[in-house]
């Protein structure tokens, strides 16, 4: 049994998952509602809350496991990317429990994490496939050819298609997550209505910043005479086509048949309309969670005990 930890950013989560990829408990703590009122995560806040949260959603996830610590082989643990407040959290809370427990500890990549989502039961998918990990503070295209690994193809030359819909979403006047709100309203719009640009740039890079600028000009030029659902729903297409047009593209060039989509913006409805022939995250394990991180470790290198005390995060 693994127990697994992440705080990379806000959410607090623990989770047991087995060897063989099964989900034993998972347990995740927001503080979207927090961070609501301020229009994003604030660092420090996120950091306290951690502080707060770690040992509840501990005790929750092992209650739910119907597990004791006696029952853990390991204990994995988001190292990196995030927030270091927030990471440090949860690996100085990982280090105490593995050393006080004499256990081995698994330091996880957060992008690795979201990759091996894909890998839990009931559905795991099996490589090589082309991934799209889309999120609030990450967009890249990796060539996955074995489990534990992936080439990076191409990323976000500025911002994340994640941070694109937080910010479009706080210039249309809604709340915070922005994706979720968007998606949302963008059933009601149309998507025709205005034709927001896609940046073409070299090789399979992403770059989001023209269309955010796009935007802002179309919420001061047009005020009221373009609905905003209308706006939010012709801003998740152009983004939602650049997601998609990329993707085909690294597809046609690794050659490789099947098709995987991770992260935040995975939940995106009109994301997974698009694309019917691609292997998605489960719904829960598309924001961050404490299972993918778990799973991650079943293919990473432990750090026998006690060596790990020495280990810092990273950003």
């Amino acid at each position: 049994m693994i127990l697994g930890l992440e705080t990379s950013c806000d959410e607090t989560a623990a989770a047991l998952v087995t060897d063989d990829g099964r989900i034993v408990a998972n347990v995740v703590s927001s503080q979207a509602e927090l961070h609501a009122r301020f229009g994003g995560v604030v660092p420090e806040i996120a950091s306290r809350h951690h502080l707060e949260n770690v040992i509840p959603v501990l005790r929750a996830t092992l209650e739910d496991g119907g597990a004791t610590l006696d029952d853990v082989d390991r204990v994995a643990v988001t190292r990196g990317p995030g927030l270091i407040g927030a990471l440090l959290v949860g690996l100085s809370a990982a280090k105490s429990l593995a050393w006080a427990r004499g256990l081995p500890l698994v330091p996880v990549d957060h992008l690795h994490g979201h990759v091996a989502s894909l890998y839990l039961e009931p559905d795991p998918v099996e490589p090589p496939f082309v991934c799209l990990l889309a999120s609030g503070g990450h967009t890249m295209l990796l060539d996955v050819r074995e489990r534990g690994s992936f080439e990076v193809l191409g990323s976000t030359l500025d911002d994340a298609a994640g941070e694109a819909f937080d910010k479009g979403a706080r210039l249309l006047g809604l709340g915070y997550p922005g994706g979720a709100a968007i998606d949302r309203l963008a059933r009601e719009g149309d998507p025709d209505t205005h034709e927001f640009p896609v940046a073409r740039v070299p090789g399979l890079d992403f770059s989001f910043s023209g269309l955010k600028t796009a935007l802002l000009y179309a919420v001061r030029d047009r005020g009221q005479t373009l609905a905003t659902a209308d706006l939010a729903a012709s801003y998740q297409r152009a983004i939602v086509r650049a997601l998609v047009g990329r993707l085909r593209e690294a597809q046609e060039r690794t050659r490789l048949d099947r098709i995987a989509v991770v992260g935040g913006v995975a939940a995106n409805s009109e994301l997974r309309a698009a694309l019917p022939d691609a292997a998605f995250a489960p719904l829960a394990l598309c924001t961050d969670n404490a299972a993918m991180i778990a799973s991650a470790a079943r293919y990473a290198v432990p750090v026998p005990y006690p060596d790990y005390l020495g280990l810092d995060a990273y950003v």
